[in-house]
Formats: C-alpha cells, structure tokens, sequence
C-alpha cells in the first residue's frame, strides 16, 4: 500500500530534527484514491462536537442552527467540531463489514507496516496504530491543544490527508505553535500525503472556509507505544 517510489531518509532526518514532517504521495496512487472515493461516499459520517454526543451530520439547516451555539463554546478554550467515523471502535463491534477504510487500519496494524514506523521513526517501542475517518466541512474546526494523553501512550499522531484538490485559502490546515502560542509551522492537507508529529505539540485545524469547494478527508490518530 506505500508507494514504492520514496526514499524515507529526508523524510526520516526531517522529523528527527524538527519533530514533524509532512510526507508527499505516501501511498500507490490506486490505493490513496480508493479509499479517497470510500470517504466520500461510503463513511457512515457523525458530527463530533466536544463534550456533545456524537449527532447526524452538520449539514444543511443542521449547521445554521448549531453554529453559533459551538463558536460560543469554543470561545471558552479548547473545542472542536468535525465530522467523524471511529474505525477500530467500529471494527471491534463488527460494523459496516466490507467497508474500505477498516482494510487500512488491518494494513496500519500489520507486522510490515509496525516494522516500518519503529524504523523510521527511531521508537522500537510502537506497538499499535489507532484511526479514524474524519471530514472537516465549512465552519468546523480543531481549536490549539497537544494530544497528549499518557494512559494511551501516544507518541506520534498522523494526519493521511486525502482530499484531492485543497487550496491554502479554504482552511482546514494544520497549524504548529511553539509554548508561547505563536505559530511555527503550517501544513497545507495535500493530496495523498502523511502529515506526521512527535507528541506532545501544540496544533490546531483552522477553520474550513464556506466557500471551500470539497470537504477535508482524511484517516488520522496516533502511534501507541507499549502498554
């Protein structure tokens, strides 16, 4: 499923350094565009919204009504709404068999696949991969925080980004801050590749603009360590 045309050595050195890389055309074309069609038309989608259950997609009327009552949220701190699907929770329960997108978590929790990562990324203690679908539509958003969450030995978290043609003036990118808040770094969500960062750091998704011309579509989550 990787593309066998990369050399991972910058890519590696990069993230050695900087502790974050952004790694283009990651996957063989077919399977990046295979499981592209599947988020956009096959993912049972839910909006997720922080400290809310889990509700019908923000679209529509939907999203007149619930907007302004979610900004007013997150001007309280940390907050977020987008739209998700919970890959291994669905796995584990045996739901939507068949569906694409849950081949990629069986690929990303593979013997080859773990082997992979502990080499790259230098940690032979990464022992599991989690996912989930998301889609960030207009007016949804991922406000600062560092996912950091010791209990489930977070070490890296990736963003698979798989929307075809996202322009930098729709929103929707990954931003990096140093301590003090100020930005340090940008990453645009660009077809088929893996935006990747060492835990903890902090970052955010901009806010999708309304005249963004196609959701935001990717798999993302973390690199656990060891239990």
């Amino acid at each position: 499923m990787i593309s066998n045309e990369l050399d991972f050595r910058p890519y590696h050195q990069r993230l050695l350094q900087h502790g974050r890389v952004q790694i283009p055309d990651f996957l063989q074309e077919e399977a990046a565009t295979r499981l592209a069609h599947c988020l956009r038309h096959d993912v049972p989608w839910v909006t997720a919204e922080r400290g809310l259950p889990d509700s019908p997609p923000w679209q529509g009327e939907a999203m007149r009504v619930r907007r302004p009552a979610s900004y007013q949220r997150a001007l309280q701190g940390f907050h977020f709404v987008y739209d998700r699907y919970l890959m291994v929770e669905a796995v584990k329960a045996g739901q939507n068999p068949g569906l694409l997108v849950h081949s990629a978590l069986e690929f990303f929790n593979s013997a080859p696949f773990l082997s992979f990562i502990r080499d790259f990324t230098g940690d032979h203690e990464l022992a599991m991969v989690g996912a989930q679908a998301t889609r960030y539509l207009p007016g949804q958003f991922l406000r600062m925080h560092d996912d950091q969450h010791r209990e489930e030995g977070r070490r890296y978290a990736y963003v698979l980004n798989l929307s075809r043609t996202w322009q930098a003036d729709w929103g929707g990118l990954l931003h990096f801050a140093d301590a003090d808040g100020a930005p340090v770094d940008t990453f645009l969500p660009r077809w088929n590749s893996l935006s990747l960062f060492k835990v903890p750091a902090n970052h955010f998704v901009g806010l999708v603009a309304p005249w963004a011309l196609e959701p935001r579509l990717a798999i993302t989550g973390w690199w656990h360590a060891k239990a």
